[in-house]
């Protein structure tokens, strides 16, 4: 089977620090070369992967600021469509856009949805729904205007990150500052908790966090910036609870899962996707309030940190997403 896998050219892939459907077409890719399948990764240029690499954007466009996205965007996705002869399947990772070639091609194409950025994005699935098969990250973010062939959970690389079953006495925020986040809420919850809080992240709102996480910063409240692979899995190993008070309807949160598969458990509002990722007093915590969620962190030391890697492991290893969309593969080829 010679397998296409198309990745967003926002970040290289695999990202340096910040871009989690990168990562996620990295894993796939890289996951399917272990199996010994043939397969070519269309990313930019400085990408990394075991496959092959086709490119046409030579860095990310959020790592040159010089670049028009939607230019190269452009000549990204039409680069892979005008050789989807040469491939058995292709699997879109970014977005609707490619949609827009389907019924230009033969090659059939797998789409995972990583989530809507608006509602006003449907209307281009829904005309291509007949032609093109949809995957949902998680059962909780499907559209009912949809029609779907899978849900297959974002599969991590379990040796990226290491159990530990001896946590310091920190809390971990660990994502984008913006107020979907709720980056502030963490501040506020570890305040009233009595706990220090490490933030780590990128700033995509910077007036959110000029007015709202800057003067909150101080001994008890550390702002690190980016997180790389090596950084990433010390901080989530060795907090003793990852905070995540989202207030967005979350597709999946992959950071959920990398830090239970640390061992550390989760406290998150309970909104879309975390009630699929988080077994509630058993790996985390599902909260609705600012208060709750403060209880729960005074309960956190009762969670068994071995059982929060399980989980993660049984869940949402690159082993389980890779035999899960190889059984979506082999169905639509059988159809087509």
């Amino acid at each position: 089977m010679r397998i296409a896998v198309l990745a967003p050219i926002c970040w290289r892939t695999p990202p340096l620090h910040y871009g989690p459907w990168e990562q996620i077409a990295s894993n796939i890719a890289e996951g399917f070369v272990e199996k010994g399948f043939d397969v070519t990764l269309f990313a930019t240029a400085n990408s990394q992967t075991k496959g092959k690499l086709e490119a046409v954007c030579g860095t990310a466009y959020e790592e040159n600021k010089e670049l028009d996205a939607k230019v190269w965007e452009c000549l990204h996705i039409s680069h892979l469509m005008q050789n989807a002869d040469h491939y058995d399947i292709i699997h879109n990772n970014y977005d609707f856009l490619p949609l827009s070639y389907s019924r230009l091609i033969h090659t059939p194409m797998v789409t995972t949805i990583h989530g809507f950025s608006s509602p006003k994005i449907i209307p281009v699935y829904k005309e291509y729904n007949d032609n093109n098969y949809y995957v949902s990250i998680s059962n909780s973010d499907r559209s009912p205007e949809l029609e779907y062939v899978a849900t297959v959970y974002n599969g991590i690389k379990v040796a990226d990150f290491s159990f530990n079953e001896f946590p310091e006495d920190y809390l971990l925020f660990f994502g984008r500052i913006h107020p979907d986040k709720g980056t502030s809420e963490a501040i506020e919850i570890a305040e009233k908790s009595g706990k220090k809080l490490i933030i780590a992240g990128i700033v995509q709102d910077a007036e959110y966090f000029k007015q709202k996480i800057k003067p909150c910063l101080n001994e008890n409240a550390v702002f690190i910036g980016e997180a790389g692979p090596l950084k990433r899995n010390s901080l989530l190993g060795k907090a003793c609870a990852l905070l995540h008070p989202i207030k967005f309807n979350e597709p999946f949160g992959l950071s959920v899962a990398e830090s239970m598969l640390c061992g550390t458990p989760v406290i998150a509002f309970n909104r879309r996707s975390m009630p699929e990722l988080i077994q509630h007093g058993k790996t985390g915590y599902l909260v609705e309030t600012v208060d709750e969620a403060v209880q729960a962190v005074d309960n956190v030391k009762e969670i068994n940190r071995h059982e929060c890697r399980d989980w993660s492991m049984k869940k949402f290893s690159q082993e389980k997403m890779i035999e899960d969309y190889l059984n979506v593969y082999k169905a639509i080829l059988e159809y087509h």
